[in-house]
């Protein structure tokens, strides 16, 4: 009876370690074969107008200010945080609606021949490209009271 017993048991633990390496041969990263049988999901015979048409990176108004630049930003916290207090504190200088005041506040950063706090001590032309995306998402965040 006990010889029976130690056979079940063997059986099992067989049984059991078969089942365990099919599993892991099936699961992602086992290493197994397994394929799958889903079809390929179909591509579109044309690109959509989002596809086909690459995004600009700069954006500019007509008015010629440069309202958007569309890299990763790059500043401080310090910096970021100068540049939108000083942003703020011009808007409300000036009174009114501050996010109609974005574009004015651009304009006048980007003519200006003298280092900001708004612009990180620089002028606009001697900032970096992702320095001028930092400084756009700073002057919008002061627009509506983000800073």
């Amino acid at each position: 009876m006990r010889r029976d017993r130690c056979r079940s048991l063997t059986a099992a633990t067989t049984i059991v370690a078969a089942l365990t390496a099919a599993l892991m041969a099936c699961s992602s990263g086992g290493g197994g074969n397994a394929t799958s049988k889903a079809p390929a999901p179909a591509s579109p015979a044309e690109p959509t107008a989002q596809e086909g048409a690459p995004t600009e990176p700069i954006g500019v108004s007509p008015d010629g200010v440069t309202t958007k630049v569309d890299v990763p930003a790059e500043s401080t916290e310090e910096q970021y945080a100068q540049a939108c207090m000083a942003t703020k504190a011009w808007m409300e200088s000036r009174g009114g609606d501050p996010t109609t005041l974005v574009e004015a506040a651009l304009k006048e950063l980007q003519s200006s021949a003298k280092p900001s706090p708004q612009t990180f001590n620089k002028t606009w032309t001697e900032l970096s490209t992702p320095q001028q995306a930092a400084v756009i998402i700073a002057v919008r965040a002061a627009s509506q009271g983000g800073c």
